[in-house]
């Protein structure tokens, strides 16, 4: 027999033998029997998809938050998008609808707005898209239904929306109003976010009225358009029974 032994491998030599075996070793999976995960296919957006996020680029631009550069950026990306995930970055640093941040805790309701089930009057199609007073008058009130873009024209005549115990069709109304020797009133419940941006030349586009705290899931109402010699008001007035509720209510307490 031979006294020779096999020699131990130098410390170099076998650091380079594990090395060149992990390399050719196949991958382990973290879990028994476990398989990559396939990625999941990018969601397709439609043209909904894409309309919503414009329509926010534009609200932002109203509100200062974005230049006409940076609008015209956002929006060629918007059309050209396919998917949600090209969607998302060009709204992600800006508020969510009414100014409040994605995320943020929604405002309690106040009393007597716990009844306001927003969630269930928003949707469906307007009930009417025009309103239209020459030397005369329009009303809107009692359960009827906002469209998106409604017109209200007042000429030497006046008119009345009440919005207390309407529905909306969408999450965001606006309300565009032509007044011309004439008046227009809007009547919006506590709870909801008014946006005012109406011009008034000799006249005026004037809210009355506090809101107070926002109501989780409330529409936002945008009053805009244009007033020569007239004016247009919104008012904020909660409804009869609710009025009514209150001094039962501290009765009980």
């Amino acid at each position: 027999m031979s006294d020779e032994r096999p020699q131990k491998p130098l410390p170099e030599e076998q650091l380079s033998r594990e090395t060149t075996s992990l390399e050719k070793a196949p991958s382990v999976s973290s879990g028994p029997g476990a398989s990559a995960a396939p990625v999941a296919p990018a969601l397709r957006a439609s043209d909904a998809d894409r309309e919503r996020v414009v329509e926010r680029l534009r609200d932002a631009v109203a509100e200062g938050r974005l230049d006409m550069e940076e609008f015209q950026e956002r929006l060629e990306a918007a059309y050209a998008s396919r998917t949600y995930a090209e969607l998302e970055p060009l709204t992600r640093d800006l508020p969510a609808v009414g100014g409040v941040p994605a995320g943020a805790p929604a405002a309690a309701a106040g009393p007597g707005q716990e009844q306001a089930a927003w969630p269930e009057r928003i949707g469906g199609a307007g009930t009417s898209s025009t309103a239209v007073a020459v030397m005369s008058g329009f009303q809107r009130k009692g359960q009827w239904t906002v469209p998106a873009r409604f017109n209200a024209v007042a000429f030497w005549g006046g008119g009345d929306l009440d919005l207390r115990e309407a529905s909306f069709s969408q999450r965001e109304v606006v309300i565009t109003c032509i007044a011309v020797m004439g008046g227009i009133q809007i009547t919006v419940p506590p709870g909801v976010e008014v946006d005012v941006r109406g011009i008034g030349v000799m006249g005026a586009f004037d809210q009355r009225g506090n809101p107070g705290p926002l109501q989780p899931g409330a529409p936002r109402v945008v009053v805009t358009g244009f007033a020569m010699w007239g004016g247009v008001e919104i008012r904020v007035k909660p409804l009869k029974s609710d009025r009514e509720n209150k001094p039962r209510r501290r009765k009980e307490l």
